[in-house]
Formats: C-alpha cells, structure tokens, sequence
C-alpha cells in the first residue's frame, strides 16, 4: 500500500516536472473548484432540505396565506433561499472557464522555453525541443481535462440547483 503511494507520487512528481509549473497553478484551481462543487452538493443535498422544511413549515402555519403582506412575505422566503443555493454557482462557472485559460498559459510558456532553445542552440538538438513541446502540451491537455471534470458535475449540480428552487416555489402554495 505504502509503496502504491509513493509510485503515485513519484509519478505525479514526474508528470508536473515534464508540463512545467503551471501545473502548480492548475492543480490550485482544480482543487478550489472541487472543494467548491463539494461544499455545494453538500448544502442542496443536506443542508437545503432542513431549509425548505422550516420555511413550508412557517407558510402552513400563516393564518393569512392569501393578503398582499402574505405573498409578499412568501416572495422574500422564496428569494433568500434561492441566493443561498445560487452562492457561489458563478464562481464555480468561472473556475471551470479558467482552467483551459490556465492550460494555455502553460503552453504559452512551454513555447517560449522551445523557442528558446532555439535561439541559443539551434534547431538541430530535437530532444531539447521535444522537452520543451511536451512542456507546452501537457498544460492544455490537464487544463482541459479539469475543465471537462468541472463542466459535467458543475452542469449536473446547477441542474440540481434550479430543481430544488422549483421545488420549493412548488410547495409553498399561491392561493
């Protein structure tokens, strides 16, 4: 077990040391993304439904459902409820656009770093070059990676989200 997890590391290791260190700053975004998508699959599958009980709760329990004050009041419910489920949505949209941003910062470097080695050995050493190429490939390639993991669950979770503010405008009825 313990040897399995020094090969990973050693591999991740090595995998970072050939697409350069930009795959720091990837790795970064990748995390907060995931720590964000996380926290908010937690709070619509956990949190949220305590939320929503208390406030059908609380409207069932009004006497006056029909006023202008009543809908009023169950306007605002529905609005606070819904700004806690969209927090942090559009940061999470932005985390997952950046990631091939990113990527392709690493293959912007990468290139720089192929061009200059041919600036000061030439064009006749292909395995210097070829290190350098891979340093500019490998950045796109798990920026878009990343991407393609954050845009399927962040897809899937907004999915989840605008489903529960339905739900919830669906249970506090508007008489």
């Amino acid at each position: 077990m313990m040897t399995q997890l020094i090969e990973l590391w050693e591999s991740v290791q090595d995998f970072i040391h050939t697409g350069g260190n930009v795959l720091y700053v990837v790795a970064v975004v990748l995390f907060i993304m995931w720590f964000l998508m996380l926290e908010r699959y937690w709070y619509v599958s956990a949190v949220f439904p305590k939320i929503k009980r208390d406030i059908i709760a609380r409207w069932d329990a009004r006497a006056d459902t029909t006023s202008w004050y009543a809908h009023k009041i169950r306007d605002t419910w529905i609005s606070e409820a819904t700004n806690d489920l969209d927090q942090r949505m559009l940061l999470i949209k932005t985390l997952v656009a950046m990631c091939p941003l990113v990527g392709l910062l690493g293959t912007v470097t990468g290139m720089i770093a192929v061009f200059d080695i041919m600036a000061t050995q030439g064009t006749g050493n292909p395995r210097t070059m070829a290190a350098g190429i891979s340093m500019a490939t490998i950045p796109t390639m798990a920026g878009m990676v990343a991407a393609l993991s954050g845009l399927f669950f962040s897809s899937r979770l907004e999915v989840k989200v605008k489903r529960e503010k339905a739900d919830l405008v669906d249970s506090l009825p508007h008489h």
